[in-house]
């Protein structure tokens, strides 16, 4: 079983930055691929940006291209979301997710680790 702990989440206005951390409770962290996702009230989640296991290849949703940077740190269990003028429409609850395959992956049904995820909330 593998633990993810989200933290980096608060409330700042519009065009500001926040960075988003997931921090991953087992050793052979190196073997999975990762994601980010997002939930709005009242909508379903969403995909944000996955990266694959040795930090090599990424992918992004559209909305967030150009804006947002998925990375991971390999030796510390963890991954982060540098989130760059962030909008409105940003706010959510933002979850990290782990997957026992070790690509780029988009659909949430690949993920078998879930964290509890963090309040991001961007005012106008």
């Amino acid at each position: 079983q593998m633990q993810l702990v989200e933290s980096g989440g608060g409330l700042v206005q519009a065009g500001d930055s926040l960075r988003l951390s997931c921090a991953a409770s087992r050793r052979t962290f190196s073997n999975y691929g990762m994601g980010w996702f997002r939930q709005a009230p009242g909508k379903e989640r969403e995909f944000v940006a996955s990266i694959d296991s040795i930090g090599d290849s990424t992918a992004y949703a559209d909305s967030v291209k150009g804006r947002f940077t998925i990375s991971r740190d390999n030796d510390k269990d963890t991954i982060y979301l540098q989130m760059n003028s962030l909008k409105p429409e940003d706010t959510a609850v933002y979850y990290c997710a782990a997957s026992e395959r070790t690509l780029v992956i988009t659909s949430m049904s690949q993920y078998n680790y879930w964290g509890r995820g963090t309040q991001v909330t961007v005012s106008s």
